[in-house]
């Protein structure tokens, strides 16, 4: 804690109490502690220095700032135990310009025996700016995913006074820094770091207005060790060799959970004339050759549809197996998990999710937690007009059946009266907000903006409702109510015959009854990909086995897409534990086939398997867990594992393997050994495509989320997650 200096205080002033009272302003996030609605954010400065060797890394943070009332007494952010603050301190912003270019410098060691390492920091220009003076602040703590940084505030200030306060920290353990050691890395060479801020992790990134309804700009210099690379989220980078410092600047406003910094053995590759992947060196082929021209196409079918790209570049990062969720829509530059490039589908699905987040989401914003379906259900819609624009609409009604197959899973294990089926879900005081997100976000949310699209007779009509939309509200953050009030008032037609208020079919009512979509979307120009799905399906399920098997066993699935065997295979999920003679067919007459097909191809039939006791094919379950090291090929299948008989097959496997897992996902598995699921509990194939942060409560009942959390009963592979 610092002591509030002289030039901070009028003449004869009394000095600043060393413990200032928070000002308690009403919550508009009860997610986040901070006093966000007394001021304006007018830009943001980090200065960061990466220190993989100690797992930890060093900042200064400028903030600029003015009050929305005099004389606010404190300013409130959303911080974390793994921060911790070195110095806070107060300037007014320069006279002529409030944002000023990033220096990279570093402050003198603090006094002690044991002094740390140098801070990075941003010094006065001479004769530029005014000098700094010290604020007493103090942390406090809010709930288990974070705390409240408290800083005192010179009592003269003005409303509308533009001032910068500069806060000098280090972050270690945090839960959205993921530091792998070489050996989790593919190239096995130079250590890797990520950042994962969805849904409220970013506060122990820096600290911030951490609530999805404040955006600003923001610039960065990043210190990295030598031969890294490092890429943010930023609409401008630069490297500055004599400096040997990276510079980043994102020139649209954007919330605090969407700024992202990845550091590693990186190296690109043009596949679009706005466009690169960045991978690791044996990895850069494959994802070139699987996606050089596809993202332009995807980017111009979406701009036809929404509005042109406003982000500049888009750029994609492939991640180590690590990364704890499948994608993130980071702006300007996505960030996937790797392995996800062996399921072309499903690779294809979630990269074009994360380009509609461009505009929905990124562009335009849920301002609460509570509302995420405003970011996923109308992203998830905009993603099936761009696949239906590109590959027809047969493909994106079989994907889309495969999703509301999953989400009636859902809604089966949950029961039609569970809360989190609202779209508007009420979140709790201390409950963390990615406990929030599932199935329901997605795709009861797509159902909804589906049926608004219906209401308007032709989809073009409501494409440009939703272009007029975008262009209304871009780099803003909204809630529910300002995008039917924008339908409404789009289509006045639509307000005089009252749509709202359709018997059975409110807009209140969709928004607000817990249960399955009121309506769903009419999938029938699918049927020619879906109608051998059920087909074979219920030759397996006939009787007798021997004529059932011989029939089905003439249908080659080798040429089915990978929705459709996915289907298939959930489909026998569902039904198990099947007859140990429909197993012992089903292995006969797919094993060797499934075995040579894509990772979302293999789990499924492997907690087939499982679920089933098939010790014959158990050796296939032992080869898939010892080649992988990603959550969501991993998970399911421990899991299941632990609830039946295999339980002491689960724990050689792990001994064997614990040591290529990262750390979360080891505490992860060990809690799902020690443990188990509980009684009653019913593991879901989906589960391990969510994870947004590493913060879960491990007391909840699993719905989504969390590293922390003992395994789910929910379903959740099967979303796009994007956090």
């Amino acid at each position: 804690m610092a002591a509030q200096c002289c030039c901070c205080k009028g003449p004869g002033a009394e000095a600043a109490p060393a413990r200032p009272p928070p000002e308690p302003p009403p919550a508009l996030d009860v997610a986040s502690a901070s006093s966000a609605q007394l001021f304006r954010l007018r830009h943001l400065q980090l200065g960061l220095e990466l220190r993989p060797e100690a797992r930890e890394l060093a900042g200064c943070l400028v903030l600029e700032l003015c009050a929305l009332r005099p004389a606010p007494r404190a300013l409130v952010l959303d911080a974390h135990p793994a921060l911790r603050l070195h110095s806070a301190a107060f300037r007014r912003a320069p006279a002529a310009a409030t944002e000023q270019p990033c220096a990279f410098a570093f402050a003198a060691a603090e006094p002690g025996p044991a002094p740390p390492p140098p801070l990075p920091a941003f010094p006065d220009a001479p004769g530029a700016e005014p000098a700094c003076c010290p604020l007493a602040f103090r942390v406090d703590p809010f709930t288990d995913y974070g705390s409240s940084l408290t800083v005192t505030l010179p009592p003269e200030l003005q409303a509308h006074q533009p001032f910068q306060v500069i806060l000098r920290y280090t972050s270690t353990d945090a839960p959205a820094i993921w530091w792998l050691d070489p050996e989790l890395t593919y190239g096995n060479a130079k250590p890797f770091v990520f950042t994962q801020g969805h849904s409220v992790c970013n506060r122990s990134f820096f600290p911030c207005f951490d609530t999805p309804a404040v955006k600003c700009t923001y610039s960065a210099v990043v210190k990295a060790p030598s031969g890294v690379q490092v890429l943010m989220s930023a609409t401008q980078s630069t490297y500055v060799e004599e400096e040997g410092v990276y510079r980043f600047h994102m020139e649209h406003p954007v919330p605090a959970y969407l700024v992202a910094l990845v550091a590693g053995d990186l190296q690109p590759a043009d596949i679009g004339p706005r466009s690169r992947v960045w991978a690791e060196p044996c990895l850069l082929p494959t994802a070139t050759s699987k996606l050089s021209g596809a993202v332009e196409q995807w980017l111009s079918a979406a701009e036809r549809l929404y509005g042109p790209y406003m982000w500049g570049r888009y750029d994609i990062v492939f991640l180590p197996p690590s990364f704890p969720i499948v994608a993130m829509e980071n702006p300007c530059l996505t960030f996937i998990i790797s392995s996800i490039l062996e399921s072309d589908e499903f690779l294809v699905i979630d990269v074009i999710h994360e380009v509609a987040h461009s505009w929905f989401g990124n562009a335009v914003t849920n301002a609460t937690w509570e509302e995420m379906w405003l970011s996923e259900g109308l992203a998830t819609y905009a993603q099936r007009r761009i696949t239906t624009e590109t590959y027809g609409a047969a493909f994106t009604c079989l994907e889309t059946a495969f999703r509301l197959d999953a989400l009636h899973r859902q809604m089966k294990l949950l029961g039609e009266d569970s809360p989190v089926s609202k779209l508007q879900v009420k979140l709790e005081p201390g409950v963390n907000p990615s406990h929030l997100m599932n199935l329901f976000t997605y795709e009861k949310g797509y159902c909804f903006v589906y049926y608004l699209s219906q209401l308007c007779g032709e989809p073009q009509r409501f494409d440009d409702f939703l272009r007029a939309y975008v262009e209304k509200y871009k780099f803003t953050s909204v809630v529910a109510q300002d995008l039917l009030d924008s339908f409404l008032s789009f289509f006045p037609e639509l307000k005089e015959q009252s749509v709202d208020c359709r018997a059975g079919l409110e807009f209140e009512r969709w928004l607000n009854a817990t249960g399955p979509p009121l309506a769903e979307p009419d999938l029938s120009q699918g049927s020619s990909l879906t109608r051998p799905v059920e087909a074979l399906f219920q030759l397996w399920t006939a009787e007798p086995l021997d004529q059932a098997a011989a029939s089905a066993s003439a249908i080659d699935i080798s040429k089915w897409r990978t929705f459709q065997t996915a289907l298939f295979l959930d489909r026998l999920l569902d039904g198990s534990p099947l007859p140990q003679e429909v197993v012992m067919s089903l292995s006969k007459c797919y094993s060797s086939l499934l075995d040579s097909m894509n990772a979302e191809i293999r789990i499924r039939w492997l907690q087939i398997v499982v679920r089933n006791d098939y010790y014959p094919d158990l050796h296939r379950v032992r080869r898939f867990l010892e080649s992988q090291m990603s959550r969501m090929y991993t998970i399911p299948l421990y899991e299941d594992l632990c609830t039946g008989t295999l339980k002491s097959f689960a724990l050689e496997v792990f001994y064997q393997t614990q040591g290529r897992l990262h750390p979360n996902l080891r505490r992860t598995i060990q809690q799902i050994l020690s443990q188990g699921l509980g009684p009653g509990a019913e593991p879901g194939v989906e589960q391990a495509r969510a994870g947004a942060d590493s913060e879960g409560d491990a007391d909840t009942p699993a719905l989504l989320l969390g590293d922390e959390a003992p395994s789910s009963t929910i379903s959740l592979r099967d979303v796009n997650v994007s956090a």
